[in-house]
């Protein structure tokens, strides 16, 4: 194994992946055939395609297996949400060490320029271009607890409800499971009533900028989070431009990106 498989993929990161990565199919259960690439190295392959932005046929050799066995793996683990799995799994790691502080978390979007495919739209914010938008939750620390994709010209609105569902139960240091935040911040795209009416009914206090009323040069006081964390999924250069057709590879990159930053934080 290369040292730049076991830089990419540690050990302990290994042993999450284990965890959630489905059992080994035996095709020819009487044996031959062709050795069956380590999963492993296909890992480490795919981490580098994401952080580093290349093609699938850039793929260097150093790897072992051949692109197109590391892209059908790729394929396999996001349609059977594998990135989903890992990233929870990372949460309830962090969450049993008290490390989650859900005492304000914070929703934002961020949309980038798609070549083609589902989940796109007209960017009103880049001259009518087609595009993708990546919605996210965080917690007060920035990490992402809540991750969605949707067409460019999707209000950000409409995002809200999908992604405060879609928060799945986290282990606690202390008590069951948690999965609603006590206060959620947002900006001006979220300012409407039946919204701040929808998080009330299920227990959560709601502090989301309205239009008209209160100055922007202060929006940022506790949302800088979301914000921040919108530049580290930057650090994935994968996600600077679309160019996955399938939404769901598309939505494996984000589910990508969202684990190296909490696996980072498990590790700091």
């Amino acid at each position: 194994m290369t040292d730049l498989v076991e830089r990419l993929v540690p050990d302990e990161l290994w042993t999450l992946f284990r965890r959630v990565v489905p059992p080994i199919q035996v095709i020819r259960p009487q044996g031959g055939g062709r050795r069956r690439a380590g999963d492993r190295e296909c890992l480490a392959a795919v981490i580098f395609v994401a952080t580093s932005g290349c093609t699938w046929r850039q793929l260097p050799p150093v790897f072992g297996p051949a692109w197109p066995t590391v892209y059908r793996r790729f394929a396999q683990w996001s349609r059977e949400r594998v990135w989903a799995r890992l990233h929870r799994v990372i949460l309830d790691e962090l969450g049993a060490r008290g490390e989650l502080d859900w005492s304000r978390c914070a929703i934002d979007s961020v949309s980038v320029r798609a070549a083609k495919g589902p989940l796109t739209g007209p960017n009103p914010t880049d001259r009518g271009k087609p595009g993708s938008k990546i919605h996210l939750i965080t917690d007060r620390n920035g990490l992402p607890l809540s991750l969605g994709i949707s067409g460019a010209n999707t209000h950000d609105s409409l995002g809200l409800e999908p992604l405060v569902r879609g928060i799945p139960p986290i282990r606690s240091r202390r008590g069951p499971r948690r999965r609603r935040p006590a206060k959620l911040h947002a900006d001006k795209g979220y300012d409407y009533d039946h919204l701040r009416r929808w998080l009330r009914k299920r227990g959560i206090r709601h502090r989301i900028a309205r239009k008209g009323i209160e100055s922007s040069t202060r929006l940022g006081r506790h949302r800088w989070v979301v914000e921040r964390t919108v530049s580290w999924l930057a650090g994935c250069r994968r996600l600077h431009r679309r160019y996955e057709r399938k939404a769901e590879h598309f939505l494996a990159f984000v589910g990508i990106a969202a684990t190296l930053i909490t696996y980072r934080r498990l590790t700091t």
